[in-house]
């Protein structure tokens, strides 16, 4: 498809994609940003970026191609399916998996799995990530959510970026948070040392805001009720850390105190996303989906209990 669009008065000052994203609404923010960065989005016949400001007269002519075949392979992965119909799936994702293919780990995602599952997700909002709208680290469980095709897609996207998403997570964490419920609000960005960490400290970052409650107290840790108003790259595990109490099991951010537990040590950190509630794409029905707790989480708090 090709479109020319000029720039009307109103728009003056505006952020190219912000302008795009009211424009063209049956595409993402994040969408219309790749195209931008690809060329297939000329200023003046000019190359680009997302945050160029507009002028009123600028023309602006926009080429969207056909969604790129996929070279993913499906693969024959289990997936624990909490619900799917023709718009969506939500899963339970278990540890060890991970969302989409990256630096080492090209195979054996979640994504292979949807592909052979789903096999006319290949294309839908992207090439390595069909699907995909939220991601859970590749140690952390529970419940996440795909779209099955372009319209839910949108939805959805629409949905996580206006916050109308409620994600709950459970966390066990060292120590005992005073006061028992409360709020962090931070920046998160890369660790200006380690690129491998995210820090909730950095000379710039995005905005992030993690609230929680404490649900249940034991001799050297505690088990929180955790909820996210944003999506950033180990959020919870960043904000927890920031705040004093690390999670149990996180190599990252945690710290080794296996001589607390009344369990041999957990291989991972202690989060699972306990529950997840949204608007159906398509009905607009609220939906609450529930992931039950791993057995290396459960059997830990088991243990704790006791």
């Amino acid at each position: 498809m090709q479109e020319t669009l000029h720039v009307p008065p109103e728009a003056a000052g505006k952020r190219l994609d912000v302008w795009l994203g009211s424009r063209l609404s049956d595409l993402s923010r994040s969408r219309i940003q790749a195209l931008i960065a690809s060329g297939h989005i000329r200023l003046n016949g000019q190359a680009a970026k997302p945050s160029q400001k507009l002028s009123a007269g600028m023309n602006l002519s926009v080429e969207i191609p056909p969604p790129a075949e996929s070279r993913m392979e499906p693969e024959d992965i289990p997936l624990q399916i909490l619900f799917e119909d023709p718009d969506i799936i939500v899963l339970n994702k278990p540890a060890g998996l991970v969302v989409h293919p990256a630096a080492g780990h090209a195979t054996g995602t979640l994504v292979n799995a949807l592909l052979a599952h789903c096999p006319d997700l290949a294309g839908i909002g992207g090439e390595k990530r069909p699907g995909i709208v939220h991601r859970l680290d590749r140690d952390t469980t529970g419940v996440i959510a795909v779209a099955k095709n372009a319209a839910a897609m949108l939805s959805l996207v629409n949905q996580f970026r206006h916050r109308r998403v409620i994600k709950e997570y459970l966390t066990l964490v060292w120590g005992r948070p005073s006061p028992p419920s409360g709020r962090a609000e931070t920046l998160i960005g890369r660790h200006p040392r380690d690129r491998k960490r995210m820090s909730a400290t950095p000379a710039s970052g995005r905005p992030a805001v993690t609230s929680y409650e404490t649900a249940e107290i034991f001799p050297t840790t505690s088990l929180l009720r955790v909820r996210i108003e944003t999506g950033r790259t180990h959020q919870i595990r960043v904000h927890m850390a920031f705040l004093g109490h690390p999670i149990v099991g996180d190599p990252q951010y945690g710290r080794r105190r296996e001589d607390c537990l009344p369990a041999p040590a957990p291989t991972r950190q202690m989060l699972h996303a306990a529950s997840l509630t949204l608007e159906h794409p398509r009905t607009g029905k609220t939906l609450t989906f529930e992931a039950p707790l791993p057995p290396d989480m459960a059997g830990l708090l088991d243990a704790l209990r006791s």
